[in-house]
C-alpha cells in the first residue's frame, strides 16, 4: 500500500481515448468504500463524457473569460485542461441542514472517497488530477447549476481522468513525517 501511495501522481496530460464504462464503474465503486461518519454516504458523482463534457467546456470557457477578460493566453491554456480530458467526474458532498459539524464530516468523507478513486485509477492504468480552483469550478455557482446539484450539495472536486499521455517516473519530494509529527 505504501508503494501505491508513493507512486500516485497528479496526471494532467491524457491520451485522446475514451475511458471504458467498466473502469468508470470500478472508480465509483471504490469511492463507496471510503470511511464516512454514521454511514451517511454523503457523496454524489456526476459523470461527464461526450456531449456533457462539450457542454461543460462552454461553462468553463464562460467562467474563464469573465474571470480573465484581458488574459486570453491564460484562458486558452486553462481550457486545454478541459478540452484534452476524456472524462470528468464532479463530486459533491451532502450538506446537513442545521449541523455544520456533520457537513464538515461529510466533506472529509468525500475527500476520502476521492482518494480511493485516485488509487483505483492508478491500479486501472488511468491518470487523474483533482481540481478545485480555476477550471475545476468548485467555488463557482456555474458548475453547480450545470450539473443540476441540489441546494443540499456542495462541490468538493472536479476529477479529470484519462489514460496518461506518458508515465511519470520522478520521485515525489515529501517532507519526512518525523518533521511533521509530535509524539505526546
Amino acid at each position: 500500500m505504501l508503494e501505491a501511495l508513493k507512486k500516485r501522481r497528479a496526471v494532467r496530460q491524457f491520451e485522446a481515448r475514451d475511458v471504458e464504462r467498466e473502469k468508470i464503474e470500478q472508480l465509483l465503486e471504490a469511492a463507496t468504500y471510503a470511511p464516512n461518519d454514521r454511514m451517511r454516504e454523503p457523496w454524489h458523482f456526476y459523470v461527464l463524457q461526450g456531449d456533457s463534457l462539450k457542454r461543460y467546456e462552454k461553462v468553463a470557457l464562460d467562467y474563464l473569460q469573465k474571470r480573465f477578460p484581458t488574459k486570453s493566453n491564460l484562458v486558452q491554456s486553462s481550457m486545454e485542461a478541459v478540452t484534452k480530458t476524456p472524462l470528468i467526474i464532479v463530486v459533491t458532498s451532502a450538506i446537513v441542514d442545521g449541523d455544520e459539524g456533520a457537513t464538515i464530516d461529510n466533506t472529509f468523507a468525500v475527500s476520502s472517497a476521492i482518494m480511493s478513486m485516485w488509487l483505483m485509477a492508478e491500479k486501472l492504468g488511468l491518470g487523474m488530477v483533482w481540481r478545485t480552483r480555476g477550471v475545476g469550478l468548485v467555488h463557482e455557482s456555474g458548475l453547480h447549476e450545470f450539473i443540476g446539484a441540489s441546494h443540499t450539495e456542495q462541490l468538493v472536486g472536479t476529477l479529470c481522468i484519462g489514460y496518461p499521455e506518458e508515465q511519470i517516473t520522478t520521485e515525489k519530494k515529501r517532507t519526512p513525517f518525523s518533521e511533521k509529527t509530535t509524539w505526546l
